[in-house]
């Protein structure tokens, strides 16, 4: 008899211990699903960021104002920048390569990129704008590049 109520015992905080863990268990990845996505909005914040520095610089590069190499160079320098926020970013994949794509262009092949810059732009604009056809855009700048050429 005095063993079956220490059975009953053991059983019944056994049944209590598994309902806190489990219960432990649905908050923490509740709480993981809920910082995760914190922290891509994080993320597409500053990819967004970054658009936009480029997008005052191709402005201001457009107009000619002072120090033209400088501009290219942060011009390049922010959309590399993007190219990074781009690669954190989840289920990003074909805009990140495009982004990555028109980035290796600026560094590679400055002297064809500034004849296109009006156009990356508009581009910058599009994709700003939450338009996919920036995207296209871009992938239409990248495929105009001579690759073997400067």
């Amino acid at each position: 008899m005095n063993q079956d109520k220490i059975m009953k015992r053991r059983m019944i905080t056994a049944i209590v211990l598994l309902v806190i863990t489990v219960i432990a268990l649905v908050i923490f990845i509740a709480l993981f699903v809920d910082e995760s996505r914190r922290v891509q909005e994080t993320y597409r914040r500053q990819y967004t960021t970054e658009l936009r520095h480029v997008n005052e610089e191709l402005s201001i590069y457009s107009k000619a104002e002072g120090d033209l190499d400088y501009h290219y160079t942060r011009i390049t320098v922010y959309m590399a920048n993007a190219g990074s926020y781009a690669f954190l970013i989840e289920n990003f994949t074909d805009k990140q390569i495009t982004i990555n794509e028109i980035s290796t262009c600026l560094i590679k092949y400055p002297q064809q990129m500034k004849t296109k810059l009006k156009e990356l732009q508009t581009a910058i604009n599009d994709i700003l704008s939450d338009l996919d056809k920036g995207y296209d855009e871009v992938k239409a700048i990248y495929e105009t590049i001579d690759l073997k050429g400067k």
